[in-house]
C-alpha cells in the first residue's frame, strides 16, 4: 500500500480519496488505507455475494464506518463506467486483478501450491474470497489491457491509476496498452514479499 501512497505524496485523510476496483469480499485495500493513511474509499464489485460480504465487514468495523461506501458495478464488462459518477474525483484508484484465465487454471494452482507444502491435493483453495476474484477470461493481461484502455475515459477524474501484476509476462502487452491510450506518465514498481515477486503498474492522464 506505502508504493501507491507514494505516488500522492504519502497523504494522509479522508480528503484523500481512493476508488478500489473490484474490492472482494475482503475489503482488504478500504481496511489497511483507512487504518494506515485514513483515506476514504470508494469499494466497486460486479459480484453481489462478495459485495454483501464486504459490506458486513463495513458495517461490523467502527473503523471504516463512514469512510467506506461500497458500489455494485452492474456491467462486469466495465471497471470505471457506472461505478465513477460525473463531477467526482479520485487522487488514486487500485485494483489487486484476478491473475489466472480461467477457473480450472486457479484450482491447479492452488492444488500445485498445497503439494509443494506437502499437504493433500484436496484441501482447497488458500484463498479467502470468491472463486470469481481469481480468475478472469484472459487472465490478467486481458483485465488490466481493458483497463487501461476504459482508464483513458477518465483521466480527468483519477489522478493515478494502478493495477498489481503477478506475472513479468504481462508487462509487455500492458505496457503497449499504455502507449495506445495516451497516459503522459506511467511507472513500474517492483515489490517482493518472501520469496512472492509482483509488481505495481501506475499510469496517469495528467502532466503533473
Amino acid at each position: 500500500m506505502h508504493h501507491a501512497a507514494d505516488l500522492i505524496g504519502g497523504k494522509r485523510g479522508e480528503g484523500v480519496r481512493v476508488l478500489d476496483v473490484g474490492v472482494g469480499a475482503n475489503c482488504v485495500y478500504p481496511i489497511i488505507g483507512r487504518g494506515e493513511y485514513g483515506w476514504g474509499f470508494v469499494g466497486s464489485d460486479a459480484d453481489r455475494t462478495a459485495l454483501a460480504a464486504a459490506q458486513r465487514i463495513v458495517d461490523a468495523n467502527p473503523g471504516l464506518a463512514g469512510g467506506v461506501e461500497l458500489r455494485l458495478q452492474t456491467n462486469s464488462a466495465s471497471m470505471f463506467e457506472g461505478v465513477v459518477n460525473a463531477g467526482e474525483s479520485f487522487d488514486l484508484s487500485l485494483c489487486n486483478p484476478p491473475f489466472h484465465a480461467s477457473l480450472e487454471d486457479a484450482r491447479d494452482a492452488s492444488r500445485l501450491k498445497w503439494a509443494k507444502l506437502g499437504r493433500p491435493s484436496d484441501t482447497g483453495s488458500n484463498f479467502g474470497g470468491a472463486e470469481g476474484e481469481l480468475w478472469h477470461p484472459g487472465g490478467e493481461e486481458a483485465f488490466v489491457r481493458r483497463m487501461v484502455e476504459e482508464s483513458a475515459d477518465f483521466g480527468a477524474q483519477v489522478r493515478w491509476f494502478t493495477a498489481l501484476i503477478s506475472k513479468a509476462a504481462t508487462l509487455p502487452a500492458v505496457d503497449k496498452a499504455l502507449k495506445k491510450s495516451g497516459a503522459r506518465q506511467s511507472r513500474i514498481i517492483d515489490m517482493a514479499q518472501g520469496q512472492k515477486k509482483s509488481r505495481l503498474v501506475a499510469w496517469t492522464f495528467r502532466s503533473a
